[in-house]
């Protein structure tokens, strides 16, 4: 669910000074939920984080996701999608090149302990943004700096970036080589710093047949949280979790459409909202346990469920 929101193409003193922000919104391991009756007994799940449906765009535009040509002011692309942009700074005015988000890792906490990095990274850990860079124009670009990208927040906020001096294996950030002409495609990766936030499920709080091993897979996720708070807290990173109640998503909605319909109808009517989930739902829920706005949660399972489990 993770996009590119294309705020801005300008060109700053160490090339694309914004390139785009990344909404740290990585629901690859299911934003699930527990069915409305046994003829859909297979908790569904959100897109992963490669080739996910877009988020809510984080710009104003209403651009659709991956449309052709030059990336617009807010519009979002899934992971996988090229964004095409303007590189018009020095020697390389009048380039074009194609920035293709491939992954994003989370990393730990000790990834950051020989960087010195002192307060600055109290309460976050690094996300390792893994993109590539394809030259589509006409110039000549060896040896451009291209960067960066920059996580993008659940208030609007950019997380925190990190410029490394030197070589960090774990995310390497290198100009461009020598011959870097048209066809030619670089890797790249970009580091951002957020809270942990984990994936658990809305089958913590109810038992449903058929969803064994799934219910105790998620229930030991929101011990790893609540332990992992414990001991992560003292040295300031935050630990939340999100349990989702029923998403529309493909895998909810790989049923044939009379179950689908009949599943659908079952959970409007448990929510007193009376409307089934989104992933956009979801994405906005983890944004939020992200950012600082909730800088004093930790240890805490999120449900944006529509009201269909209200446990203690």
């Amino acid at each position: 669910m993770s996009t590119i929101s294309m705020r801005n193409t300008a060109l700053g003193a160490v090339g694309l000074a914004v390139v785009g922000s990344l909404a740290l919104t990585g629901c690859k391991n299911g934003n699930e939920e527990l069915p409305a009756q046994p003829a859909a007994s297979t908790p569904g799940s959100a897109p992963a984080t490669s080739g996910a449906p877009a988020s809510p765009s984080t710009g104003s535009s209403g651009a659709p996701a991956g449309a052709a040509g030059t990336a617009k002011s807010g519009q979002a692309f899934k992971i996988g999608e090229a964004a095409e942009i303007p590189y018009d700074y020095g020697d390389f005015k009048g380039s074009r090149l194609a920035l293709t988000v491939t992954a994003i890792e989370q990393g730990t906490a000790a990834d950051l302990e020989g960087l010195k990095l002192g307060d600055k990274a109290n309460g976050k850990v690094p996300y390792y943004i893994r993109y590539t860079v394809k030259n589509i124009g006409t110039t000549d670009m060896s040896y451009a700096s291209v960067g960066h990208v920059r996580g993008l927040l659940g208030d609007g906020g950019e997380a925190q970036s990190l410029a490394v001096i030197g070589k960090f294996e774990k995310c390497k950030d290198e100009s461009m080589p020598k011959g870097f002409t048209n066809g030619q495609t670089q890797t790249s990766c970009a580091i951002a710093l957020a809270p942990i936030v984990t994936m658990a499920s809305g089958a913590v709080d109810a038992a449903q047949p058929g969803l064994l091993c799934y219910s105790a897979a998620k229930a030991a996720v929101v011990q790893l949280t609540k332990t992992l708070a414990t001991e992560a807290g003292p040295h300031g990173i935050r630990v939340n979790a999100v349990a989702p109640g029923w998403i529309r998503t493909p895998m909810t909605g790989r049923h044939s459409p009379e179950v689908q319909e009949q599943t659908e109808a079952a959970m409007v009517r448990m929510s007193p909202l009376r409307r089934v989930g989104e992933p956009e739902d979801i994405a906005r829920a983890v944004l939020y346990l992200a950012s600082d706005a909730s800088s004093f949660m930790t240890g805490q399972i999120l449900r944006p469920n529509g009201g269909v489990s209200m446990p203690w």
